[in-house]
């Protein structure tokens, strides 16, 4: 069986890559570059939140385990100054932890491991090309709008 490659489109943008494990961070920094991305890198949290009030990313790429604030503690941060940041959280600890998009607050949740790689690239470019940062799920109670329906015209 012959697999079909998959094309990706280079897409030029600023990310900010955060992960206090060096090699972790030049690996997925090495990947993403070359895909042309403009990188920025963090080693910790307090770091990532120093680079975002100088300049704010479009895109943004966590590791979960951080000493001081883990990703989702900065990615609750990053949302209250840059709501429109696209956020890829990265965790060896996502089936775990139960971490989803919902309840981390990011785009897109990638587990570590063999198929990372693949995985946050396609993230990574989908999240760029969007338009609109990830609104929050609807809160309890709140009514939803009702959708128009476009009735058919009768022919008979």
């Amino acid at each position: 069986m012959k697999l079909k490659a998959e094309t990706i489109e280079p897409v030029a943008t600023r990310l900010l890559m955060v992960d206090d494990n060096p090699l972790g961070l030049a690996a997925r920094t090495m990947v993403l570059s070359e895909l042309g991305y403009e990188i920025t890198t963090a080693h910790n949290a307090a770091r990532a939140l120093a680079l975002f009030e100088e300049s704010p990313f479009p895109l943004m790429v966590t590791d979960y385990k951080m000493p001081g604030q883990n990703g989702v503690d900065l990615i609750r941060a990053i949302r209250a100054v840059a709501p429109q940041t696209r956020i890829v959280l990265v965790s060896g600890f996502v089936d775990a932890m139960g971490i989803t998009e919902e309840n981390s607050g990011a785009d897109a949740v990638i587990m570590k491991s063999a198929n990372e790689v693949s995985q946050l690239v396609r993230a990574v470019n989908r999240l760029s090309k969007r338009t609109a940062a990830k609104q929050p799920t609807r809160a309890e109670g709140e009514r939803r709008k009702p959708v128009l329906k476009m009735k058919k015209s009768g022919g008979n």
